[in-house]
């Protein structure tokens, strides 16, 4: 959490900030007992035991806006808000997303080493492709969706969408300039398809082999959701046998991502450590976001 944003509640509540908090759990429960609100990312299990030790509890502040770490339900049950930090991180993901697709799709992102060693492999990679003119599709339409899709469009994409909570009829797909489709049309149609949905049972393992065998053999696939909509092994099989044209994973089934994982040496795939929604000034906007929402809730409550 951004120190400005830390020091904005401590100069109006009691406030213990220790990020190693999250890798020594008994500690963490011991300073929840007496805790009125807690401010966690991703990795931080807000579940039934944590939620035990915590019976001051009245407010959960996520710096992000995935909530697959929080039992929604239990806060709920007790009375106990939980905030996102809904739209604060969404340009920095889009950017990310247009970002790889420029790299994937120009395909030139590896030869540095190459270059360095006194190598020239011009030929080898001219066959790189422009991202104006190529479809993007765009899987879960909600801020960060619509934002990948302002991105994308200003760079000459022609751009389609699907998402069940947007119906095709509804107005924003007109207002925005994006083609509604169904789910199998997106994969079949886009170059570059990109996924912003939550993990839930409906969405785990969404690209599996037989959806990805759908797609355009030299298609990107770009994952800055949660890892486990992604089946990780049927995307390096694809890369490996060139039935994949790319791929962009900031997330992972398991965090951070194990040794002897399949992804591991894949060809055209880049790996980042869930790091898409987080730059320095979209780490301001979340903080600055939760600190305010926080205090008001405990203000509104006291």
């Amino acid at each position: 959490m951004a120190e400005a944003a830390v020091a904005s509640l401590a100069g109006r509540f009691d406030v213990v900030y220790d990020k190693s908090l999250v890798d020594r759990p008994g500690d963490l429960q011991v300073e929840v007992s007496d805790a009125d609100a807690l401010v966690v990312r991703n990795r931080t299990s807000v579940d039934a035991a944590l939620l035990a030790c915590a019976p001051r509890l009245r407010v959960v502040g996520r710096l992000g806006v995935g909530l697959d770490n929080i039992d929604v339900d239990a806060c709920a049950t007790r009375g106990i808000a939980v905030i996102p930090a809904t739209g604060a991180n969404a340009l920095a993901v889009a950017e990310y997303v247009i970002a790889t697709a420029l790299l994937l799709l120009r395909g030139a992102w590896h030869s540095t080493s190459e270059v360095a060693a006194g190598h020239w492999p011009r030929s080898a990679l001219s066959h790189g492709r422009e991202i104006a003119g190529k479809t993007l599709g765009i899987v879960g339409y909600g801020g960060i969706g619509r934002e990948s899709a302002r991105l994308g469009r200003a760079l000459g994409m022609r751009v389609i969408g699907f998402d069940p909570q947007v119906p095709e009829p509804s107005p924003l797909w007109a207002q925005d300039g994006t083609a509604p489709r169904s789910f199998a049309e997106v994969l079949g149609e886009a170059d570059v398809v990109t996924l912003h949905v939550p993990l839930s049972p409906a969405t785990r393992n969404l690209l599996d082999a037989a959806r990805i065998a759908t797609m355009k053999p030299d298609a990107i696939l770009i994952n800055t959701a949660r890892g486990g909509v992604v089946d990780e092994a049927a995307v390096a099989a694809a890369l490996r046998a060139g039935t994949l044209g790319g791929a962009a994973l900031d997330v992972f089934e398991h965090e951070p991502l194990g040794a002897g994982s399949p992804l591991a040496g894949c060809p055209r795939l880049i790996l980042t450590p869930h790091v898409a929604g987080v730059s320095r000034e979209s780490n301001d906007r979340v903080s600055f976001l939760i600190a305010d929402k926080v205090a008001a809730a405990l203000t509104a409550r006291a």
